[in-house]
């Protein structure tokens, strides 16, 4: 669903809305009228109607549907000898005359279904020089819309006197566009709708993959950097055209925007299609960046930090270490702050658990740091060296990935272990955090990226303020290498149904019973609000019988964890339903139910659990006599974690550097030729074995 953009609030003020229907818009590629899409869109005019907007159509189209009429007409008129001359192109004028009439007769009677009134208004060029016919074209335009009828105004191209109509871009207006512009100032709107064929305007051409949708157009910064792409198909203007006719508007007063999707959301200020604003520039922080010029400049300075000596990289992180620890009040103040707000704001209790830094978080953080910095190199291992033939080495080494994307909640510690991570790995990185933490993870950004030496450049690490950059960013599959997200099921699902950039993510958390008393309570209590907290805890049905499991639930009531039941447990113990058997709660609170045998609660965890911990179960990582809390990248000696995955392929469970690195081949000859394979012995000897 789009986002509501704070830039769009004066859309709430709207009343007079001007919309310009493209030829591309009415029309199929064939020429035909599109009823399907003029259908919806009188349905949503109707509806604005009825809400009290006052809407007033620009359409095109005429001449695409006159000429396909006319085409028809010759076409069986012609004898066989005319149909093998050459054939000259039908007269624009007459195809407008023939095209107006039947392009008027379908809004008439789709307007007419939904108990509309419509009016054709017919304009030329020359008549906006008479201030008669301007003041009278007011007067007549209020009388309508007083009656609720909706105004419907194109170009009399069938009696233009402009030498060249299709291609002259002299005079007052010259085509569809600018004259929807022009009426838009004429009759004072409060907004103008180009509506088109594409979703707004890009960067290039909306067909090359590069592009990026650009939803706000900053005159000052894109003016000249925009590449288009062809012309309408059929219609005489195009992007250009709009674009130009959008600006024009735009910076006498009146907002634009370009867009192909529904006229409502564009109202109700949601974040569709490009706006054009003559205060946009006043919008942009001076030295805010797009997200391509972020994820670009992030693989830019990777390619530098990857070039730099382990030793390099290490005293990078120390340095990181060091800043943290220096700055370690000033950070408590501002995390104290995100606490403070999102109290205020009436957050719950597991997340305000997450956001906030506890005494001795940072030394802990910059120890792991540490750690990290003091570690095996891991970039550049040679993971096999095979002899493919006499002095002709393959190597296989690990290397990063490029740019990565991660998209964490509430955690703002979550900051630091990836970032170093990334910087220990070689990776670029854009971070992209909870907005209850924004103070927390600025103050943190800002500490790490003034540590990074100025020939990597700070741009290594990007911070992703707003959270409707997000769409844009998981676009950009050609630049960022890999996605994580770390928090709920339901962000985890999201992220993974938007992109197709690989994505390494958890979701659901399992848990066995069938151990000691502690365990289970250590699984549940011990951090709550961590992703490895027990939320399930199955138990074998003897055990009801036997007087353990209630022993078991008061145990764990007395430590303040509310029970929910499963279908089984519900009844036996007589306890509320959990909502789902599916539900992460990261609080104290948990679900239980109860199960035949060992087999019974693998099917469970298959069906209801997402595989990241389970006790003595198949997952990504499974415990037998411990608790779950130990599924944690420092305490595995990743050094730090950059989240968890339960993916069957690259990385699994805690995901530390080497979760962070892919291979490649490298291969040493000394000027080895394959000509059809004819002069080379493949030997394929493994030479890890000689090491």
């Amino acid at each position: 669903m789009e986002a509501v953009d704070s830039t769009r609030a004066f859309v709430s003020s709207v009343k007079r809305v001007v919309i310009k229907v493209g030829t591309a818009v009415v029309t199929r590629a064939d020429g035909r009228l599109a009823l399907g899409r003029l259908g919806s869109l009188c349905e949503q005019i109707h509806e604005l109607n009825y809400q009290g907007y006052e809407v007033i159509l620009v359409t095109s189209g005429a001449v695409g549907v006159g000429r396909q009429r006319l085409r028809y007409r010759k076409l069986i008129n012609s004898s066989f000898a005319d149909l093998q001359k050459p054939q000259v192109d039908l007269d624009g004028k007459a195809c407008a005359a023939v095209g107006q009439n039947g392009l008027m007769a379908l809004y008439d009677t789709l307007f007419s279904q939904l108990d509309v009134t419509s009016a054709q208004l017919l304009v030329t060029d020359n008549d906006f020089r008479d201030p008669d016919f301007r003041r009278q074209l007011n007067e007549t335009v209020k009388s309508l819309l007083s009656l609720k009828v909706v105004p419907i105004f194109n170009e009399n191209d069938a009696i233009s006197t402009r030498k060249a109509p299709y291609e002259d871009s002299s005079g007052i207006f010259w085509d569809n566009d600018s004259l929807a512009a022009l009426l838009a100032l004429e009759l004072k709107a409060d907004l103008l709708i180009l509506l088109s064929d594409v979703d707004g305007l890009y960067s290039g051409p909306p067909s090359d993959p590069h592009s990026e949708l650009i939803h706000t157009y900053i005159k000052e910064r894109q003016e000249g950097r925009i590449t288009f792409g062809d012309k309408s198909r059929l219609g005489r203007g195009g992007m250009t055209a709009k674009v130009k006719a959008a600006v024009y508007a735009a910076y006498a007063g009146i907002p634009v925007v370009i867009t192909r999707r529904i006229l409502k959301a564009v109202l109700n200020g949601k974040r569709i299609g490009t706006l054009f604003h003559r205060d946009a520039n006043k919008w942009v922080p001076q030295g805010e960046v797009g997200t391509r010029d972020m994820a670009v400049a992030a693989r830019e300075s990777s390619r530098r930090l990857q070039a730099m000596s382990s030793q390099e990289r290490s005293k990078i992180l120390l340095d990181v270490a060091d800043a943290l620890e220096a700055s370690e009040k000033l950070i408590i103040a501002e995390n104290q702050a995100d606490v403070a707000e999102a109290q205020g704001a009436g957050y719950d209790e597991s997340l305000i658990s997450r956001l906030s830094l506890k005494p001795g978080k940072i030394s802990s953080l910059a120890n792991s740091i540490r750690m990290l910095a003091n570690m095996e190199e891991p970039v550049g291992r040679v993971l096999k060296r095979t002899e493919l033939s006499e002095g002709f080495i393959l190597e296989k080494m690990s290397s990063p990935l490029g740019v990565l994307l991660i998209i964490f909640e509430s955690r703002p510690d979550a900051l630091v272990q990836i970032a170093s991570l990334a910087i220990r790995s070689g990776n670029g990185l854009l971070l992209k955090g909870g907005k209850e933490a924004r103070r927390s993870n600025a103050i943190l950004h800002k500490i790490i990226t003034s540590a990074i030496p100025q020939n990597i450049g700070e741009r290594l690490i990007g911070l992703v303020t707003s959270r409707e950059e997000i769409p844009e960013l998981l676009k950009l599959d050609d630049v960022i290498d890999l996605v994580i997200p770390r928090g709920s099921n339901r962000l985890v699902s999201q992220i993974k149904a938007s992109t197709k950039i690989p994505v390494l993510g958890h979701a659901d958390k399992s848990a066995n019973m069938d151990m000691a008393k502690h365990i289970v309570l250590d699984a549940k209590t011990d951090y709550p609000a961590a992703c490895n907290a027990m939320e399930t805890l199955l138990v074998h049905k003897d055990l009801v019988q036997t007087g353990g499991l209630n022993e078991l639930i008061v145990e764990l009531q007395t430590k303040g964890v509310t029970i929910f039941g499963g279908p089984r447990a519900k009844t036996l113990l007589n306890i509320p339903e959990a909502r789902s058997l599916h539900h992460e709660y990261s609080s104290l609170a948990c679900t239980v139910e109860i199960v035949d045998d060992v087999n019974a609660a693998i099917d469970h965890i298959h069906q209801h659990g997402r595989h990241l911990t389970a006790v003595d179960i198949f997952s990504a990582a499974v415990f037998h006599n411990a608790s779950t809390r130990f599924s944690d990248g420092f305490r595995f000696g990743l050094g730090a974690e950059v989240g968890i995955s339960t993916s069957r392929i690259h990385a699994r469970g805690p995901v530390g550097v080497e979760g962070l690195l892919t291979t490649r081949w490298l291969a040493r000859g000394s000027g080895q030729v394959v000509n059809g394979d004819k002069d080379i012995v493949y030997t394929h000897k493994d030479l890890n074995l000689q090491a």
